[in-house]
């Protein structure tokens, strides 16, 4: 036999003189296999190399034992510790994820559930590209709950679905922290926001105006200055703030990146943190600890968020019918020294 050539179940069959399926029932260890001919078969498997036909598996037992994880991106802590809230569930369930990346596109997740679909998945989670939400485009979506295969938005809901959901409060979140910022002084908050049409900005930017609203501080446009959540989208505005006339006494990062970069024109200006510019970000990244000053953040909690998705999946493969579950998590502020006297 050529040493490339993959060790089936019929070569070891002939080795062991028997037939296929009792070499099957000793690799997985079925009781009526005598234990030492189990024993046997399986370090014989063990020493040549043998590898389970996964695909051959999955149609004899009609399940893949995959998942399909669909993202907007993977530029950020959030997304990645979503992820691995996923997989430090689901791989202790003997499942293995496969990623998608859509960038924000309705083709590319269109072409990604199709092709989750084809290769037989047993569970989808999906964060919505933003296009879709701006198309109302659904029908990739009503083909996976036509195959009655767990759907389970994370991150962003979608309320044309009806699919169980688990997400972040984002408006809550910037709501605290303006408020945060308000109640230690703060007149003139600016908002370093992400893109517009974004829902996950959007909702930030109404958590941050209601707030201003409901403390009776006047909404000033020219203190609103859109990001692409990287940190050289935020130097040169934070620069044309910090050069106005009547400067900002307060920044909000619409997350961590813009807020840290924030931080570091601020003191290149010269002003001092926090006691002349009190600065705050979101997502609670590793790194907004060790900065200097270490940044006030809100957590969004994604390795949890991830690790509490995988229950409404398996709540959806256990049930097997269409019921619908909706978790909200409450961020928390975490307050460092950026904002702190």
């Amino acid at each position: 036999m050529n040493e490339n050539t993959p060790i089936t179940i019929k070569d070891i069959a002939r080795k062991f003189k028997c037939s296929p399926s009792t070499v099957s029932r000793a690799l997985n260890n079925h009781p009526l296999i005598n234990e030492d001919t189990r024993r046997n078969i399986q370090e014989y498997a063990q020493k040549v190399g043998y590898q389970r036909n996964s695909v051959a598996l999955s149609l004899l037992n009609q399940k893949s034992a995959m998942l399909g994880v669909i993202v907007p991106s993977l530029n950020h802590f959030h997304e990645t510790a979503m992820i691995e809230g996923l997989q430090n569930k689901l791989q202790a369930q003997g499942y293995m994820m496969t990623i998608c990346v859509t960038n924000e596109r309705y083709a590319l997740e269109k072409e990604y559930v199709e092709k989750l679909l084809a290769n037989r998945v047993e569970g989808i989670f999906l964060s919505v590209s933003q296009e879709t939400y701006d198309s109302g485009q659904y029908e990739h979506l009503s083909k996976v709950l036509n195959r009655h295969i767990p759907l389970i938005f994370i991150d962003r809901e979608c309320d044309g679905v009806p699919a169980s959901s688990i997400t972040v409060d984002d408006y809550w979140g910037a709501f605290a922290a303006t408020e945060h910022l308000i109640l230690r002084g703060g007149k003139r908050i600016a908002h370093l926001k992400g893109p517009n049409g974004l829902t996950v900005c959007e909702k930030r930017f109404k958590g941050y105006q209601d707030c201003l609203a409901k403390h009776n501080i006047y909404f000033d446009e020219a203190l609103v200055i859109n990001t692409d959540f990287k940190a050289e989208s935020a130097i040169a505005p934070v620069r044309n703030l910090m050069s106005l006339a009547n400067p900002p006494d307060s920044v909000f990062g619409v997350n961590d990146v813009v807020a840290s970069a924030a931080m570091q024109v601020i003191r290149e200006l010269g002003f001092s943190i926090p006691d002349q510019v009190a600065v705050i970000g979101f997502d609670n990244s590793p790194f907004s600890a060790y900065l200097n000053p270490s940044l006030s953040t809100v957590d969004r909690f994604g390795k949890l968020l991830g690790e509490e998705a995988t229950g409404l999946f398996l709540n959806a493969l256990s049930r097997k019918t269409d019921q619908q579950e909706t978790i909200v998590l409450r961020p928390e502020l975490i307050l460092r020294a950026s904002t702190l006297a």
